[in-house]
């Protein structure tokens, strides 16, 4: 079978730190866990993140790019963060993904950001060949993973609110999702969620190498699931 076919399934990752969730899904592409796919693109809004580090060691290596807001907004007088998330949807339009995941991403996409990933919003290619070559595109999937349930603890330091809450009896429970993206922070409809043992008086470093062990399974299954819904394996 030909790298080609083995790889037809293509994916962009966002990223903003060390990248474990990332290392998942380098693990699982082209296995059976993550079949007929390859990451075309990692992303990172920071740019010490080690999760681009990873991209750029792994077998082969994985192209990478960086932008972060600040800057940029320093680099373009009159810019918006809209803008910001207009230029990373560019980014991310050349890779040609079929599915986006936002592994550890930690910037709140914009509405303007999503239409253009669902294909509503065209956008003009500054870079292309021709002046005014529209980045068109078919709805292409945006998927995020959350350190809590749904409904719970959404937004920034979901795992250390969360164990707080436990331990002084608040919540009798805590888990982790994958969910598809919308504008409202993470309330995007769950497509993969599992609860995460918790005890009561362990440390918050205990529960937190448990949690991740969760997040590394079902970032792969539910962008597994989300690529068999818009590009089904090939039938050999």
């Amino acid at each position: 079978m030909s790298t080609d076919v083995q790889s037809s399934r293509r994916l962009a990752v966002l990223i903003s730190g060390s990248g474990t969730n990332l290392q998942a899904l380098i693990d699982a592409q082209n296995t059976p866990a993550l079949p007929h796919t390859s990451i075309v693109l990692v992303f990172s809004n920071r740019k010490a993140a080690h999760g681009l580090v990873r991209a750029a060691t792994a077998s082969p290596p994985i192209p990478t790019a960086y932008l972060a807001l600040q800057p940029y907004l320093r680099q373009h007088p009159g810019k918006t963060r809209e803008d910001y998330d207009l230029e990373l949807a560019k980014i991310i339009l050349r890779a040609k993904p079929d599915v986006v995941v936002l592994a550890g991403w930690m910037h709140i996409v914009s509405e303007s950001f999503l239409d253009v990933l669902r294909g509503t919003r065209g956008i003009e290619d500054e870079g292309a060949t021709n002046d005014h070559d529209d980045l068109s595109t078919s709805p292409i999937p945006v998927i995020n993973i959350h350190p809590a349930l749904p409904g719970q603890f959404d937004g920034a330091n979901a795992i250390q609110r969360g164990y707080e809450a436990f331990q002084r009896g608040e919540v009798d429970r805590l888990g982790v999702m994958v969910h598809r993206v919308i504008a409202e922070v993470d309330r995007g409809e769950s497509l993969v969620v599992r609860e995460v043992p918790i005890g009561k008086g362990e440390s918050i470093e205990t529960y937190e190498e448990r949690l991740h062990k969760v997040e590394w399974e079902i970032i792969v299954q539910a962008t597994r699931m989300v690529l068999d819904e818009v590009k089904p394996v090939p039938q050999e």
